[in-house]
């Protein structure tokens, strides 16, 4: 180690703990700071990532409801968070299945926890299973070298049961103030963009144009096709933009979420293996199979991006 460090947690760090009060009661956080980026895991809720700091800059969004252990209605639980990850069994709103589906709301088994000289590395199972029924093992792996402007999530859904199995998967990243804020701008290469409503449909125009917030301003919501599986919030008064990659093969499709309403600011970047409403559909997983899945999200400050 170098001489000049004491202690490697001057350099980098990972910590868990357990949140003591209020609605967070019982919440279980792995707490890892690259140097740069600070992000806490969610081990009570399927590892989805809680928040993502950028050298202390926030760049998720948290909802008015905060964080919970509670089992409630999801308009009175969802968080929000950096990630939310939506399925196995249900994505969107549909008849008998729970808003977004019930994954992020199962627990994980942390099965390695461990930052050293490269960088920081977590993994986790999931387990969705019933009697007679699914067998399915959904491990994810979250790294981040050290020093990195980079975070990394990698899943691998695998079916350890003897039939085939249905499922779906979609990726809800959410960012919000100050890196969302008027006059961001989305940057995205879609060659369709259908809008879910007619009041999307009014601010199609402006869909890539942050606003300021409005008080009560209904949300809009477009489906896009894009030519590569990559999108960027680039927001100028900070001189930073946030990217978010993924694999188009896996993940084909993607939502974008816009709601401009004060006091429930938020952007949505949503990939996904389905679309949602009405064209919603499955994929299946035959027994014995495994599909990998990742993310990659990005931070760059201007002066990074004319290197």
């Amino acid at each position: 180690m170098d001489g000049r460090i004491s202690n490697f947690c001057q350099i980098a760090s990972l910590r868990r703990y357990e949140l003591s009060e209020g609605p967070e009661r019982g919440l279980r956080v792995l707490d890892c700071d690259n140097g740069r980026l600070r992000f806490l895991l969610n081990e009570s809720k399927a590892l989805d990532v809680m928040q993502l700091f950028d050298g202390g800059m926030n760049i998720s969004f948290i909802s008015k409801n905060g964080f919970t252990m509670r089992e409630t209605d999801f308009a009175n639980r969802f968080e929000g968070g950096m990630l939310y990850t939506v399925g196995l069994d249900s994505a969107g709103a549909r008849e008998g299945y729970p808003l977004h589906g019930s994954h992020h709301l199962t627990p994980a088994r942390v099965t390695r926890a461990e930052v050293n000289e490269t960088g920081i590395f977590i993994e986790a199972e999931v387990r969705e299973t019933a009697l007679f029924g699914k067998n399915l093992l959904f491990r994810r792996r979250v790294t981040s070298a050290v020093g990195s402007d980079t975070l990394e999530i990698e899943d691998t859904l695998e079916n350890l049961g003897t039939r085939d199995e249905d499922y779906c998967l979609l990726y809800h990243v959410n960012v919000g103030y100050p890196m969302l804020d008027e006059g961001a701008e989305l940057l995205d290469n879609a060659e369709e963009v259908i809008p879910r409503t007619p009041w999307a449909a009014e601010g199609i125009a402006g869909r890539c144009k942050m606003q300021a917030p409005v008080p009560n301003e209904e949300e809009r919501c477009y489906f896009l096709r894009l030519k590569t599986p990559r999108v960027t919030l680039r927001n100028a008064k900070l001189g930073k933009a946030f990217t978010l990659e993924w694999p188009k093969e896996a993940l084909p499709y993607f939502v974008e979420w816009k709601s401009m309403a004060a006091g429930d600011y938020a952007l949505g970047l949503e990939p996904s293996t389905t679309e949602l409403d009405g064209r919603f559909s499955y994929r299946t997983l035959k027994a014995g199979e495994k599909i990998r899945f990742n993310l990659v999200m990005r931070i760059k400050n201007d002066k990074e991006q004319t290197r």
